[in-house]
């Protein structure tokens, strides 16, 4: 399948780039980016073609890869979807569950493949570990903390400013989310709470009667930084296993399962995503429990 990559920033020289080029059953044809400076200087570490036209990239490939910020990753993501292109997607999907709903209605309709970069549900060892647990069932609890700061010396995120407008809700809230959403079922309600230093703290309530109580931030001194999940229910207390950070291993998973059309984290998977953080911001501005819906 011959990939075009959408951007340039830290995320696509970290893990896009080196990911397509890494992947036996990917060609890598070039990359187009808002600088055009930065574009050819990123095409050339990886040998391939530099696109200064966003439509002689997409008349040239079969799917692209997006590194952008969200807002602008849904308006390419449905441009892309309407000509045809497959769609590697990052997290969140849009910044509004109507526009990821929009993409995922393209890709359904043209018959596509896509796949959400949720990074480290593509390492083997928590994929196998949320298989296992949702196979096994009888949950009634969930904790997750996904508290850090994007802020210290030499943190290529740091710098981002959709991060630093959205904060942990938007940036590190779709990870922790998508963990436990295959374990204990898709989000009906959700309650949200903000507090200093990018602290939100989201209590889900999931179809199966669970309740998950997720603690996010990217902005945390370093000494109260913690990335640490807990399954409470039948079996007893589960903590979820951390596998080492390995964003070059899950890119090209991600890949084969864009590749094998696998629908698991699929647009309509990430849209379900994007729709928990939209309730998610509605509650903590109005201080309601908000109903979740993807419509």
């Amino acid at each position: 399948m011959r990939f075009g990559l959408l951007g340039t920033g830290p995320w696509a020289r970290l893990a896009h780039a080196p990911g397509l080029a890494a992947h036996d059953e990917v060609d890598f044809a070039g990359v187009w980016g808002r600088d055009p400076s930065k574009a050819a200087a990123l095409a050339s570490e990886h040998g391939v073609a530099t696109y200064p036209d966003l439509e002689d990239l997409l008349a040239d490939v079969d799917a692209v890869a997006i590194a952008l910020p969200p807002h602008i990753q849904g308006d390419l993501a449905l441009r892309a979807a309407h000509a045809g292109k497959h769609l590697f997607l990052d997290k969140p999907v849009a910044m509004t569950a109507a526009q990821a709903g929009q993409i995922a209605q393209v890709v359904h309709d043209k018959g596509l493949k896509s796949v959400v970069y949720f990074t480290r549900r593509f390492l083997p060892t928590l994929a196998d570990f949320i298989d296992s647990a949702a196979a096994e069932g009888g949950w009634i609890e969930a904790r997750v903390d996904h508290v850090g700061t994007i802020y210290d010396e030499g943190n290529p995120f740091g710098e981002s400013k959709w991060r630093r407008e959205m904060g942990g809700l938007w940036d590190v809230g779709p990870h922790a989310t998508a963990l436990v959403v295959p374990i204990l079922g898709a989000v009906t309600e959700v309650s949200a709470i903000l507090a200093p230093r990018d602290m939100t703290y989201l209590t889900l309530r999931h179809t199966t009667g669970a309740v998950s109580r997720i603690t996010l931030s990217v902005d945390v001194p370093p000494a109260a930084a913690r990335e640490e999940a807990v399954l409470f229910g039948e079996a007893g207390i589960r903590p979820v296993p951390d596998p080492a950070w390995d964003p070059i291993l899950a890119f090209g998973n991600a890949l084969d399962a864009l590749l094998a059309g696998d629908t698991r984290m699929d647009v309509a998977f990430g849209t379900s995503i994007t729709a928990v953080l939209e309730a998610a911001a509605e509650s903590a501005s109005s201080g309601r429990v908000v109903t979740v819906t993807t419509a």
